[in-house]
Order: C-alpha cells, then sequence, then structure tokens
C-alpha cells in the first residue's frame, strides 16, 4: 500500500537526520502517538481504529493518560494477532470478508503479505497526506517534503494545546498538512511565524462555534512547491478518504511549468507584481484537482485560470471598463477620496487581475513565440480598436464587425471572412498589419488559434479601457 512506502520513506530519513535508528513501532509509540492521540484533541480521526471506539460515557475529551494508553496497548494488540484492515492499517481495504468495500483505498488485488512493521508504518504515510481542496489528497514519497510535513504536526498540536485557541478543531491533520506545506516552501515563509500570522494568509475559517482550517488549493500548493523544485517532476499520488474512499492514481506534477508561468507573468507587469498578485493568482489558476488528473499530468493545462472558459463562448466578451463613483449629495472630501479608493481597489482586483492572469495563461498555451505574441497581440488589439473607432457617426457597422464577427469566430475560416471586410475598408496606416494577421493566422494550427482569439479579446477590452480613460 502506498501509505507504507511513504512511511517508510519518512522514517528512514527521519533516523538518518536524528542520528537514530528507531523502528516503526517505536516511532509510534515515541513520536505519532503523543502528537496524534495522547491529549483531549486529536489531530486525527482514524475511522474504525481503537483510538475512536470509544466506551460507553468515553469521549476523547474526557479521556484520562491510563486509557488513552490502554487504546494504544488496544491497537498493539490487534497489530500482533495479524489484524490489517483500514481499521488498523490506513490504506488497507475495509475488510478482507468484504473484500474491496467503498471504505476500501490505494488497494490491489494482488495477495501481498505485510508485516507488523510495515502496518505501522501505514499509520506514519497516513498522517503525511497533503489535504487539497475537492475533497483529495496527495502524497509524494520525496524525503524532503515529508520531513518539512513532519515539522508542521508539532505546530498543530502547539495550537490545539493552546488554551486560548480552544474554538480550533482537531482530527484534521490532512487539511493541516496542505496549508502548512504550502506556507512552509512558500517566499512569505518566516521563521518567527505565530497563530496571527497563519490566520492573516488565509489557514482558518471562523464561525461563532469553531475554527476550521480551511483546505488549501492544489494551484496555491503546486506554486509554493516550484519555489523548491523549480526545475523538477515529481510523481504525486492523488487519492481520497472518507465514507466512499477515491483512489485516482500516479500523476507527475510538473514544477517547472509552474515557474514559467511566474516567470511570464513578471515578464508581463513587472517583478513588483508577481509579488503584490501572488494570493489572487496562486487562487484563480487552476481547474478542480480531479478534472486536473484527467489531463494525465498536473502543468501549464491543468493551471487554466477560474472563470476564463466562459469567454469560449463567441458571445461572452470581457468587460475591463474602470468603474465610475458617483458623489453623493453632501459627501465629505474625505469620504469621496476613500469612496474612490476603494472603487479602485475592487477594479484591481475584479477586473485588472483576472486580466492579468487570463492572458498570462493563454499566452503559454500559445505553443511558439510567446514573448512576441505578447507584444503582437497589444498592437492587433490597438489596430482594431482604432478600426472601430473610425465608424461613421452613428453606424456601428465596423463595431459590430469585430464584436459579432471577428472575435466572435468559433474558427479560421469565420474569422478570416470577418477580416477580409476589415481590409476592403480599413484606413492605409493599419492595411499592412491586417494583411500580415490574415497569413499568420492561416498558418496557425486549430488549437493555438482557439487560445489566439480569447487572447485578442482582452486586449481589445484593455485597449478599450485605457483608451476611454
Amino acid at each position: 500500500m502506498i501509505t507504507v512506502n511513504t512511511g517508510r520513506t519518512f522514517l528512514k530519513a527521519w533516523n538518518e537526520k536524528n542520528n537514530n535508528e528507531l523502528t516503526a513501532k517505536e516511532f509510534f509509540e515515541q513520536e505519532y502517538f503523543e502528537l496524534f492521540f495522547n491529549h483531549s484533541k486529536y489531530l486525527q480521526w482514524p475511522t474504525n481504529s481503537p483510538f475512536v471506539q470509544m466506551k460507553k460515557g468515553q469521549t476523547p475529551f474526557t479521556l484520562s493518560s491510563t486509557e488513552r494508553v490502554e487504546k494504544l496497548e488496544n491497537l498493539h494488540a490487534k497489530i500482533s494477532e495479524g489484524e490489517k484492515d483500514a481499521s488498523i492499517a490506513i490504506g488497507f481495504p475495509a475488510s478482507e470478508v468484504k473484500e474491496f468495500a467503498t471504505t476500501s483505498g490505494l488497494i490491489t488485488d494482488i495477495n501481498l503479505a505485510y508485516t507488523q512493521e510495515e502496518i505501522y508504518l501505514s499509520w506514519l504515510g497516513s498522517g503525511l497526506s497533503l489535504g487539497v481542496a475537492g475533497g483529495l489528497s496527495i502524497l509524494f514519497d520525496n524525503p524532503e517534503i515529508l520531513l518539512k510535513t513532519f515539522e508542521g504536526w508539532k505546530v498543530y498540536r502547539q495550537f490545539l494545546n493552546d488554551p486560548t485557541l480552544e474554538k480550533l478543531a482537531g482530527n484534521k491533520i490532512t487539511s493541516w498538512n496542505g496549508q502548512w506545506l504550502s506556507y512552509a516552501f512558500s517566499k512569505k515563509y518566516r521563521p518567527d511565524f505565530d497563530y496571527a500570522t497563519l490566520d492573516n494568509l488565509g489557514f482558518f475559517k471562523h464561525s461563532q462555534t469553531d475554527t476550521v482550517i480551511e483546505t488549501v488549493k492544489w494551484s496555491r500548493l503546486f506554486f509554493n512547491l516550484s519555489t523548491q523544485y523549480p526545475d523538477q517532476t515529481l510523481t504525486g499520488y492523488v487519492f481520497g478518504f472518507g465514507q466512499m474512499n477515491k483512489t485516482l492514481g500516479f500523476f507527475p506534477f510538473r514544477f517547472q511549468q509552474a515557474r514559467k508561468i511566474i516567470s511570464f507573468y513578471q515578464k508581463l507587469f513587472g517583478e513588483n507584481a508577481v509579488l503584490k498578485d501572488s494570493r489572487y493568482y496562486e487562487n484563480m489558476f487552476g481547474i478542480h484537482i480531479k478534472r486536473a488528473c484527467e489531463l494525465g499530468a498536473l502543468g501549464i493545462q491543468a493551471l487554466e485560470p477560474e472563470g476564463l472558459r466562459k469567454y469560449f463562448d463567441a458571445d461572452k466578451m470581457p468587460n475591463l471598463s474602470k468603474s465610475k463613483v458617483s458623489r453623493k449629495k453632501d459627501q465629505s472630501d474625505e469620504d469621496f477620496e476613500v469612496a474612490l479608493q476603494e472603487a479602485e481597489q475592487k477594479d484591481y482586483e475584479n477586473k485588472i487581475i483576472p486580466f492579468r492572469i487570463y492572458k498570462t495563461w493563454l499566452l503559454a498555451m500559445i505553443t511558439k513565440n510567446k514573448e512576441e505574441m505578447s507584444d503582437y497581440t497589444q498592437q492587433i488589439a490597438k489596430a482594431i480598436y482604432e478600426y472601430r473607432a473610425a465608424d461613421k457617426k452613428g453606424s456601428k457597422k465596423r463595431s459590430n464587425i469585430v464584436s459579432n464577427q471577428l472575435l466572435a469566430s468559433k474558427s479560421k475560416k469565420g474569422f478570416l471572412e470577418a477580416l477580409t471586410e476589415i481590409i476592403a475598408e480599413v484606413e492605409d496606416v493599419h492595411l499592412e498589419t491586417f494583411r500580415e494577421l490574415r497569413d499568420r493566422v492561416h498558418l496557425m494550427n486549430n488549437e493555438d488559434f482557439g487560445y489566439f482569439v480569447i487572447l485578442l479579446k482582452f486586449d481589445y477590452a484593455y485597449q478599450d479601457r485605457i483608451s476611454s480613460i
């Protein structure tokens, strides 16, 4: 089982780092049990295991130290007796008698013999799972990642034991792991962090009754891991434990492609924008983790930004026009200035950031001459805008050709037909520009053309914005 292999990799790395030779059982007793279960709030809730099987009147909050150790001894006894269903060995089939029930995961029909040592390793591996939004988890069989995840266990335990954080929910180790690792490998990491630091970064969701750990989006974890592994592809195992366990399989995480996206964002909008906008693009980039896995690999294509797909509809045009703020009657200069600043920030978040993210991804998806294409689509967008702006007073002929034919084209044929109409009456200053565009589009493959038209839509909308100010 995958959890066994991951647990083995981790324990070997931990022993080497600490100059130790603990067995899996010894590590489980000395570290895992002490961090996860020997407290009134657990870090993990392993379904049907001895740790959650309570006698009448028992709860994790009321267990005495002796009763907790008793549950540990109960687990030891079951493992010694040879039991290894999902309640004893994490990630194993729910029951051999029932064959492969829906509560089984990471299983095989090959008859494998597992030692007691490997049963304990399965616990270690399960505790290192990285939860991501969408109800799934990822396991990387990488010593550095596993050791860094282990460091986060102690932080989560410290927070759970803090009496001022009594609302913080336990049993969320996988969600915690994903958030922690994303932060620990990010440029925002600081050794002197505290609970407030993590709260400001969106680790937690608060209600009147409790505080739960928000599950990190896979793309944010992906981008932050890419800072540690900028030129590498690591294989991750994607799965889900729950009432209905899921096994999606092994997938390459192409971190070098995340770096390409960020590098391109920087070239387009500047280094300051990369830092300022990171929390936005880390969340906007990336389709659902399940859909991403269906692509076979997690890279540029899987990073398709949220909300972009609707613009592939021929009739959908971006609106990047700047919001206008009207001054209210009797509004003071100070209050009006505040309203202007708030509107400007909202405009930046809702229009400028998505424009930048969409443009970056679209350019990344066009297979050749990405940097040249960036300047080129801006040049074409300006020429199209000036062509439309020269429409005769009261006429919407050119506007209709641009919006309803050229930029609404789903095929090269429709685009070239609209372009022919434009060339027939365009001013001489732009004639050669549109002729070159015709030749370029003719040579594009269908996939690149699809991305090119959407990119042109956004550059045209942005040109309209800056020309109207």
